[in-house]
């Protein structure tokens, strides 16, 4: 697939994870009312961006290092692809939300933004995209040429996460700041948007991408 395309998935599935209330910004409101603030708004906001951040680095970061195993590289993008693909058909037969969610405290945001995109497998559905990105060529033999090939790929990663989060944390914070100042909490109980079966359907619709590209590439 070409690399624009795949960078353009990138901040797609961002927004889409931004616009998701399961990703947290209805807790940005919430935090925003509880203290009649509108800079708790922006402080919840930038704790839910590094607790996802720091999710997606933990999937991403170490797809890099087994990136850096050129000969395998095909086979790496189907594993992964797969992997992907289980995690969809998981949530789509398994709906209910992780009870683990519900026993951390929505003061601790970071921490609750982190456990929220591992357990919807937020990172997972970025993994597809991020090893077409960095793909590599013809490999050049040695140690030290597998050292710069891994730090080349965890860079690439690294702008993988921060690029998703900055495109999720923009769409979810217009939407709690739309929702704080104008529309109001009723337009969450007349339209609540329940994206479950959505995610799941994503997950697996990015995973056969995935396993597409690796299969032609």
């Amino acid at each position: 697939m070409d690399t624009a395309a795949l960078w353009g998935a990138v901040i797609g599935i961002g927004v889409y994870h931004g616009l998701n209330p399961g990703m947290g910004w209805p807790l940005a409101v919430s935090s925003a009312l509880m203290e009649r603030r509108r800079s708790a708004l922006f402080r919840a906001l930038a704790a839910l961006a590094a607790g996802h951040f720091a999710s997606m680095v933990l999937v991403l970061v170490p797809f890099s290092a087994l990136a850096a195993l050129v000969r395998w590289e095909r086979e790496i993008r189907l594993g992964a692809a797969l992997i992907v693909i289980g995690m969809g058909l998981f949530l789509l037969i398994d709906r209910r939300h992780p009870r683990m969610l519900s026993r951390v405290p929505p003061s601790r945001l970071a921490l609750w933004s982190f456990l929220a995109a591992l357990a919807h497998g937020a990172g997972l559905m970025l993994v597809p995209l991020y090893l077409g990105i960095g793909r590599i060529g013809a490999a050049e033999g040695g140690h030290g040429a597998a050292a710069s090939l891994l730090a080349g790929n965890t860079g690439v990663a690294l702008l993988v996460a921060g690029l998703h989060t900055a495109a999720m944390i923009l769409a979810g914070g217009a939407m709690a700041t739309a929702v704080y100042l104008w529309l109001g909490l009723r337009v969450l109980s007349r339209s609540w948007l329940n994206l479950d079966l959505v995610w799941a359907l994503s997950l697996i619709a990015v995973g056969a991408l995935g396993l597409l590209g690796a299969w032609h590439g």
